[in-house]
Parts: structure tokens; sequence; C-alpha cells
């Protein structure tokens, strides 16, 4: 199907210097059983410093944010996007933050191209959540779906939540503009998601488990292959430095914190406990690594 997108997406491409190289995107890449999985990069966000890191203790949170390198006023966290294929399915878990929501970000599509794949490649999307760093790149510049093959997958609570019209009445004046981007963006492709709930089964071998607070209905997925298993934890830990050595604070980017630090805690405890490899979507390194147990928390491991 021609449309105004791959148009113009021609018409740039006939004009594309030759001389300019090409970026590679691909941050990391793991063989799980037979399983390829890649984290590609969307770009990274800019936040200011509060939005993560308010609320907590502020000396203690300091000195740990510092022992990372990092300033408080503003981060710049990395957004992974995970990409799944088996020989049959190319399966992508979030879409990135697309055109309108930051500068920085939006960048899938070139990450994808870097592999030699088009958007019209992707079988299925699987979403964690609804925040516009993951949902919003559904959509191309002309609201028309940017991966027209895949069916598309998402939790029943989270759904629910970013349909309801009370949403935007609750959520705050801050996030706003995610309830009426999120809204727009299901509606529009409504007839072609199903709807997950705890522990169901999106596809052969990938479960979706319920992992609330970040969003009301934030799913984490359990990639299995054989005895080995993967999980893409999306924003449910949702950075390498406090998240982990102190899961149980409250974050303000979570819109629920103290359900978001229940779930942060228990889940740290569950891959730590099975060195379950993890997949973060703000993560460093391409977000692929291990949850290691430190005396009073826990620690993020790179995958080597």
């Amino acid at each position: 199907m021609i449309t105004r997108r791959t148009l113009l997406s021609s018409a740039a491409a006939a004009f594309a210097l030759p001389a300019i190289p090409r970026r590679v995107w691909a941050s990391t890449t793991l063989d799980l059983g037979g399983l390829r999985i890649d984290t590609l990069s969307d770009g990274n966000l800019v936040l200011p410093g509060d939005f993560i890191l308010g609320g907590m203790p502020q000396e203690e949170m300091s000195a740990i944010v510092a022992r990372y390198g990092l300033p408080t006023d503003t981060l710049r966290p990395p957004c992974n996007v995970t990409l799944l294929r088996d020989g049959s399915h190319t399966v992508l878990f979030d879409v990135g933050a697309g055109p309108d929501f930051q500068d920085s970000a939006g960048l899938l599509p070139e990450a994808l191209d870097s592999l030699g794949l088009a958007p019209g490649d992707v079988t299925h999307v699987l979403f964690t959540h609804a925040h516009p760093d993951h949902l919003w790149g559904l959509l191309d510049d002309f609201d028309e779906p940017l991966f027209p093959n895949a069916a598309l997958m998402i939790g029943r609570a989270e759904f629910d939540y970013w349909m309801d019209p009370a949403t935007l009445d609750s959520i705050g004046e801050a996030r706003t503009s995610f309830a009426v981007g999120a809204a727009r963006r299901l509606e529009a492709v409504a007839d072609n998601l199903r709807l997950l709930e705890d522990g169901e089964e999106a596809l052969a071998g990938v479960a979706a488990l319920l992992t609330p607070g970040h969003t009301p209905g934030h799913m984490a997925y359990e990639i299995r292959a054989g005895a080995d298993s993967v999980m893409v934890v999306g924003d449910a830990i949702g950075n390498h430095h406090v998240a982990f050595e102190r899961p149980d604070w409250a974050s303000g980017s979570d819109q629920d914190p103290a359900t978001a630090a229940a779930t942060r805690s228990a889940l740290l405890d569950r891959l730590a406990s099975g060195q379950t490899r993890l997949v973060g979507f703000h993560l460093p390194g391409g977000g692929i690594g291990r949850a290691e147990r430190t005396g009073s928390g826990f620690r993020f491991v790179e995958e080597a």
C-alpha cells in the first residue's frame, strides 16, 4: 500500500547523499536458545532530575547518583527497544517515542534500517505500557500506523486506564498530554489490538506479567527458550542507579509510587534469585544484563 509516508520516504531516499555514513543503532545482541534478541536505540530522553529523583532522601540519593558519575539536575536516559526474531516472527517490545515527543528520541525507524528491516517487516508489537516514549512511535507524521502488518498487544488494565475519560481529569496537569496522546493512538489501532491478562501467553514462549505502579497496567514480558529466559521489564525498573540500590524508594516518574516500589522490589528479588537476564528500556549499554544482590539492595551488571 502506498501512503504519503512511503512516497515522501522514497523521494527523500532518491536525494540522499551516499557519502553520509550509516549510523549503527543495534546496541546489544543476545542469543537465547536460537532466538535472537537485539536492543535498538530510539535515542534518549532529556528529563529534569526531579521527575525521577524528586521526593527521595536527597543526601542519600545524591551520593548514589554521584557514584555513577551522573548529575541530579538533568538526566538523559537511553531508550532501548527490544527486537525478538525466531525465524518466523519479528517482534518489537514497545515502539519508541515517534516524531511528536522529544527531538532526542524517535529514532527507531533508523535503528531498524541498520539491521536491514523496515516497519512493514514487523509481525507483532507488544507494549509494556502507554507512556509517550513507549507508544507514540505507533503512528507516523501523518497519523498512519507505522507498522501496518503487525498484530498489536497491550495489557487489558493498561488499555482500560488510558481509554477511560476519567483518566484525563485524574492524571495531573503534568501528564495531561500523556493521556490525550495515549488515547488517540490506542483508539486509532483498537480494531487490531489484543488485550492481555496477567500470566497470559502473548506468543509461544512469551508470557505477559502484570507489573503495576509505573502505570496501572504495566506489563513485563518473560521470553523463554528451553531452560533459559530473559525478562523485558520496560519501566518497572526505570534506571540503573537508585532503582537498583534502593528499589523501595518512591520515584516521581511512577504514577503510583508506592505500588511501583513494591513491584520493583519483588521483581528484582525474582530476577536476582533466578539469575534471569533482563532488558530494561532505560538501562545503559543497550539494557541487557542481570540484577545482582549487594549488601542492602541490588546492582545492574551489564551483559558482557
